[in-house]
């Protein structure tokens, strides 16, 4: 524990320049007499160092770029590797565990040991991995690095402990799974093939152990040629050569044929009584054509020949379509019989695997699903019904059905919010799912006791929201709602429509969500909002539509040598849209000025009729950003919303904005430099007198500066400033700077202050508009492609030749913004993860120094804002509803507002705001805002408690507002009126006392990097501030002191998809998008990484290996006995000797015991510990059982048989024999 406090006298020389006087605060001015002091400031802070601790937990989604397949039948446990070294290993739901090799080498192949709780990978380093699964979180046990050679197929005979692993020269190495050291046995090409053959056979494409002698091993090369080779008497049984190139081999299980599947198409069955020429050639796929001759087709990738005791055989192949029939999707093919079967696939297959009943492969198999693994997605078919059904996948496999543009998440919410959500989108599940359970089952998981309501919300690049459940650990879709029924469809060929065919007008940038309210509010890409309330019912409703106009204009710019010192700015000239204000007449919406340039006309259309929505979130209230004098709005940048005040504020790189959507009317829209007034605290320069033209989209949203130096070689971002210009600034084609402050050049102003259009009354719908031209205004489109957080991968440059034009491209991606310029052969680093990205996105490095983004332009964007109880002036004694407004330069300003009270006022009387509120300072454009009361207890916003709007009317019960309000002075008796601002900036934090203003406390966070995203979290009942910078380093800092409590160099910003989505929560946990298809969850709470251990799944369970069948007697000493076949006499060291050590390399692990004395400390590891060796002897003692059982039944067979012949024999003379 440790107490804090502060006086006046150490303020200046703590924080120089932290406190804005008295001229910076306009009518602010004065010193308050009931607030406190700052020495009456005793706050208690329990958060030390100790409490944090970095690590992920869990990750959800489907596996990105997935490369292997593979499957533990008794386990039934699956395994998924991927083009990046991941592994994801899933059983039953809850069983969902994430591994990466170190080296990030692409998985080439995955193979169980089964039911022996390991893993074998094999990478494209060619590294063999040993993969220990039998502790919750897996580690490598062993490594083994081949030198001379590369890995191309692996095999692991069931119950073996010797790995077959074929090369791309064509030999075949032997490595024991125990030691993962190689043996001296080795199959060398040349011996496998004929002397007589003068070509090389090509790499090693199939291993398997004949089901009838496990000494005859069959080795497939890609040139067609087929060996099976005899172990024991080291030579070959029999050699195939055939004319097309093999893909894939699969064993009946009699071991008496075998299936290939070729490149051509066709599927051959060989029979080893007769192997100079295959059994049957069929081509499935492949028709006659007239001429007699077969239809080329596309090559079989792989394919399983599965037998069932009831029934004809299954055949099931991937590929082999015809190539005549072009835009045919993927397609597995299943042939039971005569019947042929094709699934077609959404996306191409990487891989399928049929799941067996038996684990031996010498038994009838009897198939009943099958595992197929596409590039986008994991789906499982059911094999035991005739229509081969899908069975519905318990795993969040479809994140990105569409690509992912924003997340949001929310700890501790109100417990009946899940249930409602869950049975509401429980009603439109898609149906004709198999009603068999899910097949991949392994795996024990249970609820842990450190589990509270969590939600996860992920919007999309077609305008749809996902919300999660993800309590738990777990992952599980609730509710999905589409933003875009709320617009008309964009008609191909008409009007601006032309303009968007292949965009995504309806793509989300950023959401808010009340849980306490249900009010849910979410921002799209063509800058416009949509305001959605809650209902169990459905109704028929009118969508109301405001449209604002949000844009600034000016004529020329003031030279620098006619008022370089003395810059003058205008006045604001109302606190609201008035229309007589305006000294020019603007076009009404929908229309077009006489050179045919779109003007007062939203970018979509919302729908003018009655609509009949479904229970859930109903649409109440869209808000359009309009065109203006051909410039397309700019894209929204902040937005919050209150249900208590029923107010909702958003702002841009033009102004700010608050409606009223509770009487549905605009009640302020300014431009951000008119809310100064006279509290500018900036002397701002004017630009160059260049007559060159500048599109205003180029000084939109949050700005570039501080880029590192070229020593350096890192890139510096900044909200303050969007662009730097360099020195070949004329080779630029700009537009003339518009900006508000025009008035003293041309005598009128045009600001959106001045601007009556419609923004204060609903839309009313309009007939058929007029003619439209289909050219886009000056030098770009409406809109770009939905900036998807999922497909933005960058790379960091280091070369010196990069220009400015580079940094529009990076603040592009961070918040959406549209920056379109003409000096785009500047950025010479491009990326590209889909066709969905744009081309001027690049993330590259400026020439040119750091620049004051003040002296270059007066623009500045509203970068945060926040309602809540505050005190807007420094002489309030009361608190009263506020907006914090936080902008690209770091400025803070404070719009106190007069609300009525009264429920019938409310809806009838106007909401007044006054905008010469306070004016604060820091370094950076602002981040985040947050309220404490004296005693460092987080203040919450006020919120209105939830109602069903169209619920039946009870005649007897008022329906009336109820509002739930957290006032700063309500538990501070102690130290009077008051309450701890707390404010973060991409560069610094402070803590300010309202209402003195005095800054109470200054950390700056980073000098080198720049925040990313920052959030005020509770955290083991207390607070702190938690940052997440682009260098990749997570921090806590302690409040109201501002202490760092954690700093940790996690994840260094490789692309703009983590900056995009990265959340923080409470709980100590956080979120980003790790893949353009998988969520991250990571805590930062050491208690929560105590208790991981406790909510991951176990993914091995003690389960007794299935009997094999009892083969017979005779049977088995005629026909071949298996088990009499020892690798141990032919691979050991002892009748093989030792490889070459420069053959491969061992490399231990950090798997085993080890690894779990990392997992587990203390009498649970040693509990852990005890009872895997427990489990490890019982499995030893039941193997001797099955061993013992075995022998005595061979035994009792023996005696059975040597008494029949006995007594056959008794009465036999000798001559008789």
């Amino acid at each position: 524990m440790k107490k804090f406090r502060k006086v006046l006298d150490g303020l200046t020389t703590s924080s120089p320049g932290a406190t804005v006087g008295s001229p910076s605060c306009g009518s602010a001015a004065g010193t308050p007499t009931a607030a406190p002091t700052p020495k009456e400031i005793d706050v208690q802070e329990t958060l030390v160092s100790e409490n944090f601790q970095l690590c992920k937990t869990v990750r959800h989604g489907f596996p990105y770029q997935p490369t292997a397949l593979a499957f533990d039948p008794v386990q039934k446990i699956l395994a998924i590797g991927s083009r990046s070294g991941g592994v994801r290993i899933l059983g039953r739901p809850g069983v969902d565990c994430y591994c990466q090799h170190e080296s990030g080498a692409a998985v080439l192949q995955l193979q169980f040991l089964i039911n022996e709780g390991a893993l074998v990978s094999a990478c494209a380093d060619d590294t063999l991995h040993l993969w220990n699964l039998r502790q919750r979180r897996p580690a490598i046990l062993h490594s083994l690095k081949f030198n001379r050679e590369r890995i191309t197929f692996c095999h692991l005979p069931f119950q073996s402990k010797w790995l077959y692993v074929g090369t791309e020269r064509g030999n075949t190495h032997i490595v024991n799974i125990e030691s993962f050291v190689l043996s001296g046995y080795v199959i060398m090409w040349n011996k496998a093939i004929e002397l007589s053959t003068k070509t090389h056979p090509g790499p090693v494409v199939h291993l398997s152990d004949s089901p009838k002698d496990e000494g005859k091993l069959l080795i497939g090369f890609e040139s067609g040629t087929i060996v099976q080779w005899d172990l024991r008497g080291k030579k070959a049984d029999f050699r195939i050569y055939y004319d097309e190139a093999i893909h894939s081999v699969s064993w009946h299980h009699e071991g008496k044929q075998f299936m290939c599947s070729h490149s051509d198409g066709s599927l051959t069955l060989w029979n080893l009584r007769n192997t100079t020429k295959p059994f049957q050639v069929t081509f499935p796929h492949g028709k006659i054509q007239k001429d007699a001759r077969k239809e080329s087709c596309k090559p079989i990738l792989k394919v399983e020949y599965k037998t069932c005791r009831n029934s004809e055989p299954f055949v099931i192949f991937s590929g082999g379509l015809s190539y005549d029939k072009a835009g045919r999707r993927p397609a597995l093919t299943i042939m039971h019989g005569k019947a042929i079967t094709v699934l077609e696939m959404d996306y191409p297959i990487v891989e399928f695997m049929v799941l067996c009943e038996t684990p031996y492969n010498n038994e009838v198999q009897e198939p009943y699903a099958v595992v197929v693994l596409l590039e986008k997605d994991l789906i499982v078919v059911d094999l035991t019904q005739s229509n081969y059904p899908v069975f519905e996948n318990p795993y969040p496999m479809d994140i990105h059905e569409s690509p992912v543009t924003c997340t949001a998440y929310f700890a501790d919410c109100p417990p009946d919010i899940i249930p409602i959500l869950y049975s509401i989108g429980a009603k439109h599940k898609k149906t004709g799912y198999s009603q068999k359970e899910w097949p991949i089952s392994g795996g024990t998981w249970t609820l842990g006791s450190h589990t509270y309501p969590e939600i996860i919300i992920t919007g999309h690049a077609d305008g749809s929201i996902k919300f999660w459940d993800a309590s738990a650990i777990t992952l599980q879709m609730l509710y999905k709602m589409k933003t875009s029924k709320v617009f008309e469809k964009p008609k191909p060929g008409e009007g601006r429509a032309a303009e968007l065919v292949e965009e995504d007008p309806f793509a989300i940038q950023m959401v808010s969500w009340c849980p306490q309210s249900r009010m849910f509010c979410v921002v799209g890409i063509s800058a416009h909002i949509i305001l959605y309330r809650f209902s169990k019912y459905d109704a028929n409703t009118q969508i109301v539509s405001l449209e604002v106009r949000l844009q600034c204009d000016s004529d020329d710019v003031i030279s620098p040598s006619e008022n370089e010192n003395n810059p003058s700015f205008s006045e604001p000239s109302s606190h609201s849209p008035q229309p007589h204000h305006q000294h020019q007449h603007p076009a009404s919406p929908g229309s077009r000025t006489p050179e045919g340039i779109k003007d007062s006309i939203p970018c979509l259309k919302v729908k003018d009729r009655a609509v009949r929505v479904p229970p859930g979130y109903q649409s109440e209230l869209v808000i359009q950003l309009l065109w203006v004098d051909g410039e397309p709005p700019q894209q929204i940048t902040s937005l919050d919303i209150n249900s208590a005040y029923g107010l909702l504020a958003f702002g841009n790189c033009n102004g700010l904005a608050v409606v009223d959507y509770l009487q549905k009317t605009v009640i302020l829209c300014m431009s951000t430099l008119d809310l100064y007034g006279s509290t500018d605290p900036y002397q701002r320069l004017t630009r160059s007198p260049r007559r060159n033209r500048q599109s205003t989209s180029e000084f939109c949203m949050r700005g570039l500066s501080n880029f590192y130096s070229d020593s350096k070689k890192r890139i510096r971002t900044s909200y303050q400033s969007l662009t730097e210009l360099t020195d070949n600034q004329q080779s630029i084609d700009m537009e003339r700077n518009k900006s508000p402050t025009s008035d003293h050049v041309n005598g009128h102003c045009t600001s959106p202050t001045s601007q009556p259009c419609s923004a204060g009354k609903p839309r009313i719908p309009m007939g058929p508009e007029g003619p439209r031209l289909t050219r886009r205004g000056p030098g770009r489109p409406p809109f770009r492609k939905a900036q998807s957080a999922a497909c933005m991968e960058i790379s960091l440059p280091v070369s010196h030749t990069e220009g400015h034009a580079s940094r529009r491209a990076m603040l592009q991606q961070l918040h959406g913004v549209t920056m379109y310029s003409h000096d785009e052969h500047h950025s010479t680093t491009s990326y590209c993860w889909s066709d969905r990205e744009s081309r001027e996105n690049s993330f590259t490095r400026s020439r040119s120094s750091s620049v004051s983004s003040i002296d270059r332009d007066t623009k500045e964007a509203v970068t945060t804002l926040q309602f809540g109880e505050s005190y807007g002036r420094k002489n309030d004694v009361l608190p009263t509803p506020c907006l914090w407004v936080g902008t690209s330069l770091g400025v803070v300003l404070l719009i106190p507002m007069s609300i009525p009270t009264d429920q019938e006022e409310r809806m009838e009387e106007p909401v007044t705001m006054g905008v010469s509120g306070a004016v604060l300072m820091l370094k950076g454009s602002v981040l985040r805002f947050s309220f404490l009361d004296c005693m460092g207890a987080l203040i919450q916003p006020p919120y209105e408690v939830w109602r069903d709007h169209n619920a039946p009317e009870d005649p007897d019960r008022l329906r009336r507002r109820k509002l739930v309000h957290f006032s700063p002075s309500s538990s501070q008796d102690a130290c009077g009126d008051g309450h701890l601002a707390v404010v973060c900036s991409e560069r610094q934090a402070k803590v300010f006392l309202m209402p003195s203003q005095s800054c109470l406390f200054v950390h700056n966070i980073t000098e080198s990097s720049f925040v990313l995203r920052a959030d005020v979290v509770s955290v083991c009942n207390s607070v702190c501030l938690a940052c997440f910078c682009a260098n990749g380093h997570v921090m806590t800092l302690s409040l109201p002191s501002l202490r760092p409590l954690m700093d940790v160099n996690y994840l260094p910003l490789t692309d703009m998809r983590i900056a995009r989505t990265f959340y923080f929560t409470n709980g100590g946990q956080a979120l980003y998008l790790s893949s353009p298809t998988e969520v991250q969850r990571i805590t930062y709470s050491q208690e929560m990484c105590d208790n991981l251990q406790e909510m991951l799944g176990e993914l091995f369970t003690p389960i007794e290996t299935p009997e094999a069948q009892n083969r017979g007697f005779l049977k088995g000493f005629f026909g071949g006995n298996a088990h009499t076949f020892d690798r141990e006499e032919l691979f050991g060291e002892a009748a093989a000797g030792k490889a070459s050590r420069s053959l491969a390399q061992h490399i231990p692990g950090q798997g085993g015991v080890e690894g779990m004395k990392v997992a587990a400390s203390g009498v649970v590891g040693e509990l852990a510990r005890a009872r895997i060796a427990l489990d490890e002897r019982g499995q030893r003692l039941g193997e001797l059982e099955e061993r013992t059982a075995l022998m005595m039944t061979s035994a009792e067979s023996f005696s059975k048989h040597a008494h029949e012949l006995m007594l056959k024999c008794k009465d036999k003379k000798w001559y008789q024999f």
